[in-house]
């Protein structure tokens, strides 16, 4: 799988921008992970671990307002939540969920610039139609490919170097193939199918199609788990993890909630429980945060 750079003179170029340094690392053929995140803490220790960071909409609609991820997400919020992530993390590779664009290709265009002015290297577009869904659940609809299509067009014009991910939320092979043809015509420098079942068709997709694709897997959605060996040995070059800091947050709470009940109100020493942290393993990773933020030279994400 081949990704096109963007015609430009990159050996003057004094700093990477995020597009292009996405742009190098997939250009070396390996399969990237990116972690989904839900907030600015949970990217600093997803980023402690992997090279990639993904700031899901599902989670942060959890995290942000507490409410499914359906179309509540404003985009401002979204740009802010993504400069915040990219100032503690100068050096990581941030794919950013931009739903369907929150709007009209208008609306999109506009917002992926300001997503790319705040350090995202790359977005997903869906083409979804409102009121829309996690694409591992049920009653998705789709866009009128046309419509999308402009939307898509309208959104790779007003980028610089971002990477653009078109995903669909189609269903049936045949207008899969159809959609995702349509996008490669249309200039997307990535594909993604969400929802997807059987990872020997995506395979099949990886040798019909020469850009790179993604795929998602969630926990307890459609997709099976995979390990990255089998989603190489399928051609894909971004593996999306979408929510698994958003789980173990849930399931972590709920368990350090459970045993403080159980024990009367006492609070477990550091260490106990397992997992548990105490204030001198959480103010580490904030200081590391602060040091990050205060030496741009520091080589760690």
């Amino acid at each position: 799988m081949t990704l096109q750079i963007p015609v430009d003179d990159r050996a003057s170029q004094a700093v990477r921008t995020p597009g292009y340094g996405l742009r190098d690392a997939l250009a070396t053929g390996r399969t990237i992970p990116f972690i989904g995140v839900y907030d600015v803490f949970s990217a600093s220790l997803a980023a402690r671990r992997f090279d990639g960071v993904f700031l899901s909409g599902f989670s942060f609609a959890a995290s942000y307002y507490g409410l499914p991820d359906m179309g509540f997400i404003a985009w401002s919020d979204l740009v802010a939540y993504v400069h915040r992530v990219r100032a503690l993390l100068p050096r990581c590779h941030l794919l950013v969920d931009m739903d369907d664009g929150y709007g009209d290709p208008e609306i999109a265009s506009h917002v992926v610039k300001l997503l790319e002015a705040a350090g995202a290297s790359a977005v997903v577009l869906e083409d979804q139609q409102r009121p829309r869904r996690c694409g591992h659940l049920e009653g998705k609809q789709v866009l009128p490919l046309e419509d999308y299509v402009l939307k898509l067009r309208a959104v790779l014009e007003a980028r610089s170097d971002l990477v653009v991910v078109a995903r669909t939320d189609a269903a049936g092979t045949g207008e899969i193939r159809r959609r995702l043809r349509a996008f490669e015509d249309a200039g997307a420098d990535a594909l993604l199918v969400d929802g997807i079942r059987d990872l020997a068709f995506i395979a099949e997709l990886s040798r019909e199609f020469s850009l790179p694709l993604a795929f998602n897997q969630i926990a307890g959605g459609k997709s099976p788990p995979c390990v990255l060996a089998d989603l190489a040995d399928a051609g894909i070059s971004l593996a999306i993890y979408s929510t698994p800091c958003l789980f173990a947050a849930q399931a972590g709470v709920e368990d350090a909630l459970d045993a403080l009940s159980a024990a009367g109100g006492k609070l477990p020493g550091a260490g106990a429980g397992g997992r548990s942290v105490g204030l001198g393993e959480c103010a580490a990773v904030l200081a590391d945060n602060m040091a990050r933020r205060a030496d741009r030279s520091d080589p760690r994400p």
